[in-house]
């Protein structure tokens, strides 16, 4: 928290003319210091708590925090912008849009809107949630949050039960305590967009596989949860989805779990693979996927060029390449310190982003540990796609862009938690050169963001 304030005075007394309003000088501070206080103080308070009794309070004072946050986000965001909407809302609004159709016109005045709006497969899974939730409940923004604020709290619960099952109850804890005050992951629960379904379903698929490969035989019901979860990741992200299926290959045939005969592994994949094949949606998938697998190379490059050439670009973007983002996937995104135009909602997110560099050093730290004392296989699935999404955003587009490391987060708290509870004495000194190197980059990062923009 020290270093926050300290980086936060540091970068406001050098671009004096553009710090942050107040206004995101307090979310910020709100954001850091509950997250690492209430850490602090939860972690030690629920630590004897009955295991039924604990997921019962994580589940609801998750969902308190997120019910309250949310109520928040829509008056402040109606007081700040003159509607209950993000700022730049434009993907927020097209989802409102299209989820009240269903209600006001029928399903097959659904389909015809997203036929003419041309929708990619990958943004329909969406719309048909929120669509769902506004025929039940009628067109109202509120229903559609709130189903956020379930799914949020519930992956706090998957998360739990993950982490408890590969590194015990008091890290599966940590764990779920972490994802509970997360920022970031709270942040989503008070907007229209679909990030909080996209990680809930990322982490119940590698739960779902996760519960297969530690059973002592093949599970049918939670390989039909699996499936299901997986097909309906490819209507939120395409990549997310070839992620999962590549993880759960890789999974198959390194962890040592009790699902250890080659036949049983085999029949997982092959019946993976007829699943898939012989869904209706099979065709719609491939197709995407093969769009992904074209703009592999350029894509990346290309909105790199893009970024640095618009209007109030960065002039430095056209110069960002995977070889700048992988090294830093696990800490990016760096905060955004100063007033930037246009940038309300990465400033707003000052903290939460932060948060994430600091608790990236345990990620770091706990996966390196893990690699050199052998014991890597065992935790083979969360890695395997945890690392293999971030592979995937940085050699992207979006490497820097806090959103698309959604899905990632909940398993890098995972990990987060497991760094810090193999951090010795000795250590201490890391964690310490680490706050040091993140002063020094909000600095840079400040600097970079208003140097390309021809402000300093």
């Amino acid at each position: 928290m020290v270093f926050y304030f300290a980086a936060l005075a540091l970068v406001s007394a050098l671009f004096f003319s553009y710090a942050m309003p107040l206004v995101w000088v307090l979310f910020g501070a709100v954001e850091v210091c509950a997250f690492f206080y209430f850490c602090n103080v939860l972690t030690k308070s629920w630590r004897l708590l009955h295991p039924d009794v604990f997921v019962r309070k994580l589940f609801v004072t998750s969902l308190i925090i997120r019910l309250v946050y949310m109520v928040f986000a829509y008056f402040f965001y109606d007081a700040m912008t003159g509607q209950p909407f993000m700022f730049h809302s434009a993907d927020e609004q097209f989802y409102y849009a299209m989820s009240k159709v269903w209600s006001e016109h029928g399903l097959g005045g659904l389909r015809r809107e997203m036929e003419m709006a041309i929708v990619n497969f990958s943004d329909s899974g969406e719309i048909y949630w929120a669509a769902f939730i506004c025929k039940i409940f009628g067109p109202y923004i509120m229903p559609v949050r709130m189903g956020h604020c379930l799914v949020s709290a519930l992956t706090c619960v998957l998360i739990y039960h993950l982490s408890k099952r590969h590194f015990g109850e008091g890290l599966g804890r940590m764990s779920a305590i972490f994802c509970m005050l997360m920022p970031n992951l709270i942040y989503y629960c008070g907007i229209h967009l679909k990030e909080t379904e996209m990680v809930f379903l990322t982490v119940f698929f590698v739960d779902c596989v996760d519960r297969m490969l530690s059973n002592n035989k093949f599970d049918v019901t939670y390989f039909i949860l699996a499936v299901i979860a997986l097909l309906a990741q490819f209507t939120f992200r395409t990549v997310l989805g070839i992620v999962e299926i590549l993880g759960t290959l890789v999974a198959l045939v390194l962890v040592r779990g009790h699902l250890g005969n080659w036949w049983k592994r085999i029949g997982m994949m092959l019946a993976i693979a007829i699943v898939l094949s012989a869904t209706a949606i099979g065709d719609r998938i491939m197709r995407e996927v093969d769009v992904v697998w074209e703009g592999k190379m350029m894509n990346q490059r290309i909105g790199m060029l893009g970024r640095a050439e618009k209007e109030g670009g960065n002039a430095f973007s056209a110069y960002a390449s995977q070889t700048v983002f992988a090294p830093l996937i696990f800490t990016l995104p760096f905060p955004t310190m100063v007033e930037i135009p246009d940038q309300e909602n990465q400033q707003m997110l000052n903290g939460g982003n932060y948060v994430k560099n600091v608790m990236s050093f345990f990620v770091i730290f706990a996966l390196i540990s893990i690699l050199l004392n052998g014991e890597w296989r065992k935790h083979v699935m969360p890695i395997a796609v945890m690392g293999g999404y971030l592979v995937v955003i940085a050699f992207s587009n979006f490497a820097h862009s806090e959103r698309f490391h959604q899905p990632a987060m909940p398993f890098e708290l995972m990990f987060a938690a497991v760094g810090i509870s193999m951090l010795k004495k000795k250590h201490l000194k890391w964690f310490d050169y680490w706050l040091g190197f993140l002063l020094v980059v909000n600095v840079a990062w400040a600097w970079f963001k208003l140097a390309g923009r021809g402000l300093v």
